[in-house]
């Protein structure tokens, strides 16, 4: 009769306590960037820091530059969270907007991380552009959704830019609660739905002077 104890049971998918190897070399990678910076950091030693073979950074991401916009698209995604921003009151969205923003530029290790060149500004171009832009175009709806989510990220393009990457006096030297004060109604007139032509120059006619209405006074 055998006695021996059954061998316990194979369990499915990745092994427990053990965390998923993107989100291993994501993690080392970027300590690594923050540390050396984008050129001085070696994919054998992001790979070695993460414990796995170098060839799948490869698989995963391609390339070097493939594994630093997952990287950048982690910290944009953790800071600029766009699910968290739109699901609230859509009167205040503009604050929530103009705050996203503020917080994840004045993260330090954003910053630095956007200080490594061409590689960090395309990567922000391409989370602006197909992030946050086409999310707002998918969340504003309507006939003039894409040009209303324009208007707004145009409007946070110029705050990333004359605040931080290539700061003007004025504007960096406001605080989050004067730039809300300052951007937020412009926010707010590029979300609002824009009126149809045919409607606004019937409204125009209805005030002219020949339609027997009488010039609107002020």
């Amino acid at each position: 009769m055998n006695n021996a104890a059954p061998a316990p049971a194979r369990t499915r998918g990745r092994p427990r306590g053990k965390p998923p190897t993107r989100e291993s070399l994501v993690s080392a990678a970027r300590t690594l960037f923050l540390e050396r910076g984008y050129r001085r950091t070696t994919l054998r030693a992001v790979a070695g820091a993460a414990g796995v073979d170098p060839a799948l950074i490869a698989y995963h991401f391609g390339s070097k530059k493939g594994l630093f916009a997952d990287v950048m698209q982690f910290q944009c995604a953790n800071a600029l969270a766009v699910d968290d921003v739109l699901g609230g009151d859509p009167a205040t969205l503009p604050d929530r907007l103009i705050d996203a923003v503020t917080d994840l530029w004045e993260d330090a290790d954003f910053r630095r991380l956007t200080a490594q060149g061409d590689e960090a500004a395309e990567v922000i171009r391409e989370y602006l552009e197909h992030e946050l832009l086409a999310r707002l175009v998918e969340f504003l709806g309507g006939r003039d959704a894409t040009a209303r989510a324009t208007a707004v990220v145009t409007i946070l393009g110029g705050l990333i830019y004359t605040r931080y990457l290539n700061p003007l006096p004025t504007p960096a030297a406001l605080t989050r609660a004067e730039t809300r004060q300052v951007l937020a109604p412009a926010l707010r007139a590029a979300l609002t739905p824009r009126p149809r032509i045919a409607e606004t120059a019937r409204a125009g006619r209805r005030g002219s002077p020949s339609s027997g209405g009488g010039a609107v006074r002020p």
